[in-house]
């Protein structure tokens, strides 16, 4: 008999994957395992392992509900296994297994060990494509062949052709494709915010936050208070909530930033996407079902669905086509290591000591958080790329190399060398002011560029600068800050620099071990 084992990954939690689509309950096994190597790869925030462990264990009771037949391997529970390889030999030797089919991992370190799987197991390997995404591999390397520039734009306009989403015949909903422009206004102070949903911890979940907080206790983050959306159903609730009460005003305040609120108008769903809970093009769709009846406005629902649509789409589309050689790119010889207030919080820099905080508790910041105050710095001070993507990898719960990589190394410290972006997202202190309210809070003055009680983002913004005059010089997107930079008098330029360079190694540094 053709007994086929069908194997499942942490985040490929839907009913729908691609390899269970024509799986045969009665005889057919299904495979999932919480392995050493996925936990520890890199050290996830507890939060992450607990997300994740939690909604494995309850998309295994679903599926044995629909009358799968499962192997569940728990992380504590004989036998334990080191990786995924060694699961699936225990059973494929254990229940004569005659052939294995597992989708497509996310991440291509885990691509490249499966390749080796049919010689190793000495049986069929079958990996299928993850259907979860828009965009395949193909559809992507296609749009991209021949470009000289791979410019989200563009490939986000081809992504509303043809699903549609938020067009009017052949032409974009409302005459523009892109409403950024008006989704950049700063926080009213007295602006009433929405409540994050938070869900209560049952049994299943109370014993993955014991096992994690035993076996993952020395990793980043606060473990509780625990109330992730562990089930589609609650995933659900999640979405639901943020098109009725964040979308609406999503749009015009998606830039901003605020002292003690991390979310903001926010959905923080993409944990919830990224591990397969609910289903990306689905929620573009009800995006777009809540502007057509009237509830959101245009520059709302074009900003979410961009996200989406648009970025996810891309990034990963990128990374399947640059990898394995685009983690390596350092186009910036950024060498410096890692602050150690990337990992505490303990710095004077109110911004940052913010967002890391905030990331600490929550395994979230919102992207404009990630970008413009954890990328921002550490672009200015020409941190490694590698520490940098290390730390972004371990402290979110939505990081998976796949989406990580790109955006850390491409839009956040230019590390690709403009593959992905036109120009690096560098920017004083100025623009940390403008959107949000951080630094009336801060000990640091976000007026002054030189001095003790100047902010740090002013002088290490001109550092940089000039640091990387020629590499941008012929970069028309970089005109007006080489401008100023050569009308500016050599003498405050040259105190910047010498700030900059005094401010940063007084800096604590964290060892490689930190974050390896």
């Amino acid at each position: 008999m053709d007994r086929c084992l069908r194997l499942i990954l942490g985040d490929q939690l839907s009913p729908h994957i691609s390899s269970l689509q024509d799986a045969q309950p009665q005889h057919d096994l299904v495979l999932m395992a919480e392995v050493k190597a996925e936990a520890n790869y890199v050290r996830h925030h507890q939060k992450k392992i607990a997300l994740v462990f939690s909604a494995m264990r309850h998309f295994a009771e679903r599926l044995e509900s629909e009358g799968h037949k499962l192997i569940y391997r728990r992380y504590d529970e004989p036998p334990v296994h080191a990786n995924l390889l060694e699961a699936v030999r225990t059973a494929v030797a254990q229940l004569r297994i005659s052939r294995l089919v597992v989708t497509e991992p996310s991440e291509w370190r885990l691509r490249a060990e499966m390749e080796d799987w049919e010689a190793e197991l000495g049986i069929p390997v079958e990996i299928r494509e993850d259907q979860r995404f828009i965009c395949s591999h193909y559809r992507f390397a296609r749009w991209a062949r021949g470009r000289k520039s791979l410019r989200m734009e563009h490939f986000y306009r081809e992504m509303r052709r043809e699903t549609g989403l938020l067009m009017e015949g052949d032409r974009p909903a409302g005459g523009k494709w892109n409403y950024d422009r008006e989704n950049r206004k700063a926080l009213p102070q007295n602006i009433a915010l929405p409540k994050v949903p938070s869900f209560e911890s049952d049994g299943i979940t109370r014993e993955v936050l014991q096992l994690v907080g035993r076996e993952f206790d020395r990793h980043f983050g606060m473990l509780e208070p625990f109330d992730l959306a562990v089930t589609a159903d609650q995933a659900d609730i999640a979405l639901t909530y943020f098109l009725d009460h964040g979308l609406p005003s999503f749009g015009d305040y998606q830039d901003a930033m605020k002292q003690n609120a991390p979310v903001l108008f926010h959905a923080m769903i993409s944990a919830y996407i990224n591990i397969g809970l609910l289903d990306p093009l689905e929620v573009c769709r009800r995006a777009e079902e809540a502007w057509q009846a009237g509830r959101v406005p245009l520059n709302a629902v074009e900003g979410f669905i961009r996200q989406i649509l648009g970025w996810r789409e891309y990034v990963r589309g990128l990374y399947w086509q640059e990898m394995p050689g685009y983690a390596e790119l350092n186009a910036l010889a950024a060498k410096r290591p890692l602050p150690a207030f990337y990992w505490t919080g303990e710095t004077e820099m109110n911004c940052l000591h913010q967002v890391v905080g905030e990331t600490r508790a929550n395994a979230y910041a919102h992207h404009i958080q990630r970008l413009m105050v954890a990328g921002n710095f550490a672009l200015l001070a020409g941190l490694d790329p590698r520490a940098v993507n290390a730390w972004y990898m371990v402290v979110y719960a939505d990081a998976y190399e796949w989406v990580e990589l790109p955006n850390t190394h491409g839009m956040a410290l230019h590390a690709d060398g403009g593959l992905m972006a036109s120009k690096p997202y560098a920017a004083s202190g100025k623009y940390i002011d403008r959107m949000s309210d951080y630094c009336r809070h801060c000990r640091y003055d976000v007026k002054q560029a030189t001095g003790d009680d100047a902010c740090p983002f002013n002088y290490l913004y001109w550092d940089f600068i000039a640091r990387h005059e020629q590499r941008f010089h012929s970069n028309p997107r970089m005109a007006m800050p080489l401008s100023a930079l050569n009308r500016m008098k050599r003498q405050k330029l040259t105190d910047m620099q010498s700030q900059a360079r005094m401010f940063l190694d007084s800096l604590d540094y964290a060892e490689e071990g930190e974050w390896t």
